[in-house]
């Protein structure tokens, strides 16, 4: 047997073991059963955003996007809220008490209604990468930064793991909140779509990084208090460690963004520039 064969078969059998840890109410949803699905569609995404996409746009002129961007927008909006309103119903607002909450992998209706929100939450990260789609459609690949493509590739990929082992439970609160910013974020950006008429009607635009400020604190007070708890058996603290990087990452570059633009008040740093995706994003 050769060298490579020997790798594939320990990867093959090493895979078969770390799978039997999964959920097994998960496993025959849609793009579940392996990550090589997800990863694909990731792989894809990323070569169409950074390569493809503007090397096609490159002689064309820009796509009027203005009507399916308004319709995309108010779209997220529903969506988002229709998860928030899941979210607390099968945990939230519903039995959990914010602090070392498990899994629930029975199949008891809320267990199994919180399963199937953390599937559809994780699915709709792939309809989020139509953001990036449509700054390439409309030739705004400045915005098409590192920061952006990482968090709309990252996002899917981490909460198929999320889903597949661990659909609940405290992993799932920065899924809330993302939600509930969601809501506002795309709020804006369709009004903002619609065209200056409906410019009044956005002053509240100064308040959004402060918002997003917020999201990122909770999230990393929730998570952080695992570390101080002297007896909580959440299954899978691997994710515990997961979710308290990201948000203490995107803490730290908003905090970045809010002291460059409002107590500098000077130019952003380069990776901070072009922040639609900043004040837009979360996930």
């Amino acid at each position: 047997m050769t060298s490579n064969s020997t790798l594939t078969s320990t990867a093959v059998l090493l895979y078969d073991e770390w799978i039997k840890e999964a959920d097994p109410r998960t496993e025959n949803w849609l793009l579940m059963a392996t990550p090589f699905p997800q990863t694909f569609i990731i792989t894809a995404y990323i070569y169409f955003v950074t390569l493809l996409g503007p090397r096609l746009m490159e002689n064309r002129k820009p796509f009027d996007l203005k009507r399916p961007m308004i319709i995309y927008n108010f779209s997220i909006v529903v969506l988002s809220i229709y998860l928030i309103y899941e979210f607390l119903m099968s945990g939230w607002a519903n039995g959990y008490t914010y602090r070392c909450d498990l899994v629930d992998y029975s199949s008891s209706p809320q267990a199994l209604r919180m399963a199937w929100t953390c599937w559809l939450y994780y699915f709709s990260k792939f309809i989020e990468m139509l953001d990036t789609i449509f700054f390439v459609l409309r030739k705004k690949n400045s915005q098409v930064t590192f920061l952006h493509v990482f968090h709309h590739s990252i996002m899917p990929f981490t909460w198929w793991f999320g889903v597949r082992f661990a659909a609940g439970g405290l992993g799932t609160f920065h899924a809330l909140l993302n939600c509930i910013v969601h809501v506002i974020m795309y709020t804006y950006y369709a009004l903002s779509a619609m065209g200056p008429a409906y410019q009044k009607y956005l002053w509240w635009k100064k308040y959004m990084t402060t918002i997003q400020l917020v999201q990122f604190v909770l999230i990393t007070v929730h998570i952080g208090q695992y570390f101080f708890m002297k007896d909580c058996p959440y299954q899978f603290p691997v994710f515990v460690y997961v979710i308290g990087s990201y948000g203490l990452i995107f803490l730290v570059l908003f905090l970045n963004f809010y002291y460059h633009a409002y107590t500098k008040g000077k130019r952003l740093p380069k990776i901070l520039q072009n922040g639609n995706y900043l004040l837009k994003k979360s996930e």
